[in-house]
C-alpha cells in the first residue's frame, strides 16, 4: 500500500509484541468507505482481507467468522484452502513481530 501511495502510519498500528493491524476509524477499516460500503484499496487489499471471512481462532483454530455477511457462503474446500493461507500467514505475522520486538529497546 506504501508503494500506492499510502504513508504506513496512516494505515498501520502496532500492538503487542510488535504485531501489526490496520487502523479503525470509529470501528471501520480506514480504507472502508461507509458512504459506499466498499473497500477504497479492493484490488490492493492485504492478504488477511483477501482470506477473509475465515479467521484464526485461538480456542477453535481455522473457522469461519460468521459475524461477516458472507460467512455462510464459504464452502468446505473454499476454507480448507484460505485455512493453509491463514497458517502461513500467521507464521509470517510472528515471525515479523519478534523481528520488530528484538530490534525495538
Amino acid at each position: 500500500m506504501e508503494k500506492a501511495g499510502y504513508e504506513k502510519q496512516s494505515f498501520v498500528c502496532y500492538y503487542r509484541k510488535g504485531y501489526a493491524q490496520l487502523r479503525n476509524n470509529r470501528g471501520y477499516c480506514v480504507f472502508y468507505d461507509r458512504k459506499s460500503k466498499r473497500c477504497k484499496i479492493y484490488r490492493l487489499r492485504p492478504q488477511g482481507c483477501q482470506i477473509y471471512p475465515v479467521v484464526y481462532s485461538e480456542e477453535d483454530g481455522v473457522i469461519v467468522d460468521y459475524l461477516c455477511p458472507l460467512g455462510k457462503t464459504v464452502s468446505k474446500n473454499e476454507l480448507e484452502k484460505k485455512g493453509k493461507s491463514v497458517v502461513r500467514l500467521l507464521e509470517k505475522i510472528d515471525k515479523e513481530a519478534k523481528a520488530r520486538s528484538k530490534a525495538s529497546p
